[in-house]
């Protein structure tokens, strides 16, 4: 596929959980349309590995570890890409976490944290950056929901669908405040993707029973999502807000 290296020469994008998976194809992808990357993980030698991956191949990129649940962590993470560089104009809300827990099983702690990690941590990024896209008078947030948020998890637990489908609630909600100002909140809602924390979660050979019941009898591939997110980052898309797209293989057909 070819990319316009152009398309999103002189925007700057923020990317939570770029360390690996679906994020850090994101970051790449981004990069590879003229973006400057700030790339976010928990730690810090991911965040690193993220920004160094980009500026391998030609773009420019910094790395700001950080807790997506926690306004402080979140409120440095944006200081720093407006102190590199000078304003923010995308968002990927990519940071996320997985249990298969039953809800019989969930203790309070476990519930709490991926609530947090998913839905928080999307609306904490959200309401960060705001002010920096409002003054730039552009801005894409893009909102990691999942299948999950439509109708349940494939692998995860409740709180994990939960989550999800908040995000879509939110997503929503955002887009309808936010377009007076040039800024689009959309969702991306990802099937079973080839993914770390997929296969570290049912192992690899569940991961592809699972993939064999779809229409599209694979997994997905973590640069197909991003070149989702990528379409939904630019100006293509200047008129699609508060929707929430499904890259699924099929598997959920409404």
């Amino acid at each position: 596929m070819t990319v316009d290296k152009t398309e999103l020469v002189s925007k700057v994008a923020i990317v939570t959980g770029a360390g690996q998976g679906m994020g850090k194809a994101c970051a790449l992808r981004l990069a590879a349309a003229g973006a400057a990357i700030v790339a976010n993980d928990l730690k810090k030698e991911s965040a690193d590995r993220a920004a160094a991956d980009v500026i391998a191949k030609g773009g420019q990129a910094i790395a700001v570890s950080g807790d997506v649940t926690k306004k402080a962590d979140v409120d440095r993470l944006v200081k720093a890409a407006l102190d590199r560089f000078k304003a923010i104009h995308i968002l990927v809300n990519n940071a996320g976490v997985l249990r298969p827990t039953k809800v019989i099983d969930i203790e309070e702690e476990e519930w709490d944290w991926v609530i947090n990690v998913n839905l928080k941590g999307t609306y904490l990024c959200s309401r960060a950056v705001l002010p920096a896209m409002r003054k730039a008078g552009w801005g894409r947030i893009v909102n990691f929901s999942s299948t999950a948020g439509k109708k349940h998890s494939t692998v995860g637990g409740a709180h994990y669908t939960a989550a999800k489908a908040g995000i879509l609630g939110f997503s929503r909600h955002l887009a309808k405040e936010e377009a007076q100002y040039g800024i689009t909140s959309n969702s991306v809602c990802p099937g079973l993707i080839n993914t770390e924390m997929v296969v570290s979660t049912v192992g690899e050979k569940r991961a592809l029973e699972f993939a064999d019941t779809f229409p599209i009898k694979r997994l997905g591939r973590p640069d197909e999502v991003a070149e989702l997110v990528a379409f939904l980052a630019s100006d293509r898309a200047a008129y699609i807000t508060g929707a929430s797209l499904d890259i699924n293989g099929g598997d959920l057909m409404i």
